[in-house]
């Protein structure tokens, strides 16, 4: 039987390449996405690369009703690979209220939900969390600064969150993922 992994925000360009990959590692893929940053026509793409069209869930993560009941259907999963969120910078200085209220919200209904699962996850972070760098290149080892924007603060924030349950719950295992401009195309674009 094949593992079975969660993507949220399988639809953008990161989650879709990665569900790609895990598709083609053999991984089942099951993705949630609200389509407010993506199409629905990128499931086309993703069957066209992989042969294989994976099972997809419309709605927004905010909502804790629908979140839990469908954790509670899919209680088989391995893991939960975490994209779903706000992601410009700009936009989050206007309204920083809906980055906050959207990132922040998401990532605890997910975690709620994995309490009883005691299910990895991966979550998608960003190099904004190091804010204004006094030191080039950035490192792992580099230290967190004050966020340069809300979008920014909603990953620091995540981040903490995830570190906080982590030591309250020894069971749960995370590993968080800081990107710096993720550029690049599939060779079947």
């Amino acid at each position: 039987m094949k593992k079975k992994i969660l993507v949220t925000g399988g639809m953008g360009y990161i989650g879709s390449h990665t569900c790609v990959e895990l598709i083609a590692a053999g991984y089942e893929v099951i993705i949630i996405d609200n389509l407010s940053n993506s199409d629905v026509k990128v499931l086309d793409g993703i069957e066209k690369i992989t042969g294989i069209r994976p099972e997809f869930h419309c709605f927004d993560l905010i909502c804790e009703k629908i979140t839990k009941d469908f954790f509670s259907k899919h209680g088989d999963l391995s893991g939960v690979i975490h994209f779903a969120a706000f992601k410009a910078v700009g936009e989050s200085v206007e309204n920083p209220l809906k980055y906050y209220h959207n990132n922040l919200v998401s990532l605890m209904n997910i975690l709620h939900n994995l309490q009883d699962m005691n299910n990895p996850l991966v979550f998608s972070s960003s190099c904004t969390v190091y804010g204004q760098p006094d030191i080039l290149p950035v490192t792992e080892d580099s230290p967190v600064k004050p966020a340069m924007s809300p979008y920014g603060n909603t990953k620091q924030i995540a981040e903490e969150m995830i570190r906080e349950y982590s030591v309250s719950n020894s069971q749960f295992r995370a590993m968080l993922l800081r990107y710096f401009n993720p550029i690049g195309a599939h060779e079947t674009a």
